[in-house]
């Protein structure tokens, strides 16, 4: 079970700061204006990789050269965001890492993954393909494999929750984007360490909401497909382990439209002129969505990432909403 008390939520946040900086979080009074309330936007989309599982990685490869010594290599399978960063942290470390992403996979994802020192294997046509393949090559090369969510990854992330708690006083509500539930499990772990009563909301996409479902029912319920173009929140099943944490802790969730993640992703541009991925924009579209209710409080958002493929970012500046028919992604 992993310690996420104050404390070792601080030691996490320190390591992940001797590598990065803090991330800011902004009052944009346009924004502000849009949305009826006191905002505040948590920019993940400022880290190295662009995106908040930067974080995660710095903590997992720490607790990995501590657990197993013995290791010299990794293989994980990914679209994107989790790839980047666990390829930073682990050439950062000195381990090999070998990433397996499914054909027809983001060209720029894939750059950048080999940018930050991954050997890059495309395998299959959907992400559960490229997981298969990632575990055979776990099994046959001797590498440890690293799955999309353990215990020591929210650690990590749970220090921009410390961040936008020590920052921002007062927030009543944080919406969290939500996709194997590392992030919403680390913003409930800070919000608790600090003894806290701010609700932390769940945002999933409505085309893929198995974990919204999931949260309702008490148990883990599936999504069949993934048909939205923010493949950071495409999860069908999800993670036992996250339900159980954030089950009982987080406050509620919402679920969002490709369209509304569309404009989110305009209102950003214009409010801010910061780039959102889908992902990364789904926090801001729940609220929008949720904007009367809202009205007066103090809210948080998270813009978890910015890695968006160049081609889905012209035509959703254009006023469009990309039409993607992606399974099991992440």
């Amino acid at each position: 079970m992993t310690d996420l008390s104050l404390p070792s939520l601080r030691a996490a946040a320190a390591m992940v700061h001797a590598q990065m900086p803090p991330t800011p979080q902004y009052a944009w009074p346009l924004l502000a204006a849009r949305a009826g309330c006191d905002l505040w936007v948590k920019h993940e989309n400022h880290l190295p990789t662009g995106a908040f599982k930067a974080r995660g990685a710095i903590t997992y490869i720490d607790w990995l050269r501590r657990a197993h010594p013995e290791v010299t290599g990794i293989v994980t399978a990914t679209r994107g965001n989790h790839g980047q960063a666990q390829a930073r942290a682990a050439t950062a470390a000195g381990l090999g890492i070998t990433i397996v992403v499914p054909h027809g996979n983001a060209l720029e994802k894939n750059a950048a993954m080999r940018a930050f020192g991954a050997t890059l294997i495309e395998h299959g046509h959907d992400f559960d393909s490229a997981k298969a393949e990632a575990t055979r090559l776990s099994r046959d090369q001797g590498l440890f494999m690293v799955q999309p969510y353990h215990g020591e990854l929210v650690r990590g992330v749970a220090s921009y929750g410390l961040e936008l708690f020590d920052a921002v006083a007062d927030i009543d509500t944080v919406y969290v984007p939500v996709g194997c539930g590392s992030g919403l499990c680390g913003t409930i772990a800070a919000r608790d360490a600090l003894g806290l009563k701010t609700k932390v909301v769940g945002v999933v996409s409505a085309h893929v909401d198995a974990a919204k479902r999931s949260f309702e029912a008490g148990r883990l319920i599936s999504s069949p497909t993934a048909h939205t173009f923010a493949d950071g929140v495409a999860v069908c099943t999800p993670v036992q382990a996250a339900l159980d944490y954030f089950g009982p802790r987080a406050d509620r969730f919402v679920a969002v439209t490709d369209d509304q993640v569309a404009q989110a992703i305009r209102v950003y541009w214009e409010d801010t002129h910061n780039l959102a991925e889908g992902a990364g924009a789904v926090a801001l579209a729940a609220l929008l969505q949720e904007k009367e209710a809202m009205r007066g409080k103090r809210v948080a958002v998270i813009l978890s990432g910015g890695n968006g493929d160049r081609s889905q970012m012209a035509e959703i500046l254009a006023g469009g909403t990309p039409k993607v028919d992606m399974r099991k992604a992440i």
